[in-house]
C-alpha cells in the first residue's frame, strides 16, 4: 500500500474512532436521516471521501477505486451509518457512462446524496437521495421523477427504500458497474469482519471461566486463528480484484468477503455468549450488518453460477 493510501486509511480510522463510537452510531441510526450529518460534512470536507473517484480534470481528487475502498472499509469497521456507499456508486455510474455535468460536482462535494437502483425494491440511500440512477442492462438512466418508500430493514445501520421511478432520461452505458460497486461493498464487509473479530478477541481475554480467561483455551485460539485467516484472505482477494479488475475476480472477492463477515459475525455471537444478543451490545449489530449486506447486489449463492459459467462448468 502506498504511503498516501495508508495516510488516507489512518485519517479515516482516526475520524471514525473519535466521532463514531458505539453511542454515536446508535444515535445516528435512530436520527431522522439515518446518519450523522456533521460527520458526513467532515468526511467530505476534511477526508474528501466523496471526491476520491472524480478525475482531477472534473475538479476531483483523481483517486482510484482502491482509495475509495480503504475509506469504506474503515467506515465498515465501525458500522458507521453514512450516505457514502450509495454516493460512490452513483459517481461510478455517471463516470462510466461518460457524464461530466453538474450532478457529479454536487455529489463529489457532498452537497447531494446519490443512489443507484440496482434493484428498485431495495435501494441504498433510496429515502435520502437527491440523485437516483437506474439501470437497464448496461444502459444508465437518471431518474427525473421518483417516489421513495422507506423500508423496515434487518440492519438498522443501513436504511433502504423502494424507489418508484416515473420519469428518466438516458445517460450512457456503464458496463462493469456491478463489479466495481460490489468490490466497494466487499471492502466494507472486510472492515466490519476485522473489527468484529478484534472485539471478540478482546472479550475472550477478559471473560473468565473455570478460573481462566476463555481466550486461553486452545480450541478457541484455533477458532479465532481460522477466522483471522478468513478475514485476511478476503481482504487480499478484494484488493487484488480492485487492482486487476475482471468480472470473475470481482465475483470471487465479493463471495469471500460476504462469507467472511457472516462467519465472523456468527462466531462472535457464540463466543460472546448471552450478552451478544442484548440490544446494548454491538455484536448483534455486526451480525445484522453481515446478513443485510449479504443480500445486497447478489448473495454468494446467486453469484456462484456466474463463476461456473465463466469456468465452463
Amino acid at each position: 500500500m502506498s504511503s498516501e493510501r495508508q495516510m488516507l486509511r489512518d485519517t479515516a480510522r482516526s475520524l471514525v474512532t473519535k466521532r463514531a463510537d458505539s453511542a454515536a452510531v446508535r444515535a445516528a441510526m435512530e436520527s431522522e436521516r439515518g446518519y450523522d450529518e456533521k460527520l458526513w460534512t467532515i468526511l467530505c470536507e476534511q477526508v474528501g471521501a466523496a471526491v476520491l473517484l472524480v478525475p482531477e480534470e472534473l475538479g476531483g481528487a483523481g483517486g482510484e477505486l482502491a482509495d475509495a475502498a480503504v475509506v469504506v472499509e474503515e467506515l465498515g469497521r465501525g458500522l458507521v451509518p453514512s450516505p457514502l456507499m450509495g454516493t460512490l456508486w452513483a459517481e461510478l455510474a455517471l463516470l462510466d457512462a461518460g457524464y461530466q455535468g453538474e450532478l457529479l460536482e454536487s455529489l463529489a462535494s457532498g452537497e447531494s446524496v446519490g443512489a443507484v437502483a440496482f434493484d428498485p425494491a431495495y435501494v441504498v440511500n433510496g429515502d435520502i437521495a437527491d440523485v437516483v440512477l437506474t439501470l437497464d442492462g448496461d444502459q444508465t438512466y437518471l431518474a427525473t421523477d421518483f417516489v421513495p418508500t422507506p423500508l423496515a430493514t434487518l440492519d438498522p445501520t443501513r436504511r433502504l427504500a423502494a424507489v418508484e421511478v416515473t420519469g428518466s432520461e438516458p445517460i450512457g452505458n456503464a458496463p462493469g458497474l456491478i463489479d466495481k460497486a460490489g468490490l466497494l461493498l466487499a471492502a466494507e464487509q472486510v472492515g466490519a469482519a476485522a473489527r468484529a473479530l478484534e472485539l471478540t478477541v478482546e472479550y475472550t481475554k477478559t471473560r473468565v471461566q473455570f478460573g481462566r480467561a476463555i481466550g486461553s483455551f486452545q480450541a478457541l485460539k484455533h477458532r479465532m486463528a481460522d477466522l483471522y485467516v478468513l478475514v485476511e484472505s478476503a481482504r487480499a482477494t478484494v484488493y487484488q480484484a480492485i487492482e486487476d479488475l475482471t468480472p470473475e475476480a470481482a465475483t470471487v472477492a465479493r463471495i469471500k468477503a460476504s462469507e467472511a463477515l457472516s462467519a465472523v459475525a456468527g462466531d462472535s455471537i457464540q463466543l460472546h455468549g448471552g450478552i451478544a444478543i442484548t440490544w446494548e451490545h454491538d455484536a448483534h449489530l455486526y451480525f445484522k450488518r453481515a446478513h443485510g449486506s449479504a443480500l445486497l447486489l447478489g448473495t454468494p449463492r446467486e453469484l456462484l453460477p456466474s463463476l461456473e459459467t465463466a469456468a465452463g462448468l
